[in-house]
């Protein structure tokens, strides 16, 4: 019995074969993709993430770093099978496409589903990661051992512009602002101008008063994340089933083909 290599193929089954390995490329390059904006989530973004004190935010996009990195193996997969015409091959790489669809196709949906109108859960949930928010400023800020809430905090207020989680008045139940030897109203971040002891004076004009507090902004910050995360893994699932269908189609020429 000879070679396959050493047979002959069709026009379709050559033709095939280069957009696979094509698709490989481009399958790459998306893994990429997927890849790089997971860990842009967690790495720059953490820090809001973890005031929430939820991992539901940051799911999508370890599901999203998962896929990426399978994405990877599974795109050396398919070059070899195209290259080699393994169709045994071929099956796994089939296989692990359609994994890895359904994997994006989760993450998708864990980044929308969260802030849609849709169940019970959604409003129970919004109500829930208010009060962290809250009682993470009020109960963890300026305290011993919570350096990376202070820091968090003095940037989500100084770069969204407000101050407390509702309004500024949150800060009056703050342990930090309650203790004796403390002088300020507010936290020098909740100030227009940030200096130090700057947070002593509350009036309109030295602090985000009239702004409204952060729990809003953040919000809609983390929606504006989830939707990005969403639509990339939504977009590379569905870029997934172009390569499932050139699969099937090399695989069943490859199989019709003489040996």
């Amino acid at each position: 019995m000879e070679a396959q290599g050493d047979k002959p193929h069709t026009c379709g089954t050559i033709c095939l074969k280069y957009l696979l390995f094509l698709f490989n490329i481009l399958f790459w390059v998306a893994g990429g993709a997927v890849l790089t904006v997971g860990v842009w989530t967690l790495v720059e973004k953490s820090d809001y993430i973890s005031l929430l004190n939820s991992s539901f935010y940051s799911a999508s996009a370890y599901i999203l770093i998962a896929a990426g990195v399978i994405v990877i193996v599974t795109g050396i997969i398919g070059c070899c099978a195209t290259l080699k015409e393994m169709k045994s091959l071929l099956v796994v790489y089939l296989i692990l496409l359609l994994f890895i669809f359904l994997l994006e196709i989760i993450a998708g949906v864990l980044a929308y589903i969260n802030y849609q109108e849709c169940f019970p859960l959604c409003y129970q949930l919004d109500e829930e990661l208010r009060q962290n928010l809250k009682v993470t400023m009020q109960q963890k800020y300026q305290q011993p051992g919570e350096e990376s809430v202070t820091q968090a905090v003095d940037k989500l207020q100084q770069e969204f512009k407000c101050c407390g989680s509702n309004n500024f008045s949150d800060w009056t139940e703050s342990v930090w602002i309650q203790a004796a030897d403390n002088k300020r109203l507010v936290p020098d971040s909740c100030c227009k101008t940030p200096s130090d002891l700057c947070g002593h004076r509350d009036h309109p004009s030295n602090i985000y008063k009239v702004e409204g507090g952060c729990i809003m902004k953040l919000e809609d910050f983390i929606l504006s994340q989830l939707y990005i995360l969403g639509a990339v893994g939504i977009g590379i699932a569905f870029l997934q089933l172009v390569g499932m269908m050139f699969t099937c189609c090399l695989h069943k020429n490859l199989k019709d083909d003489p040996y």
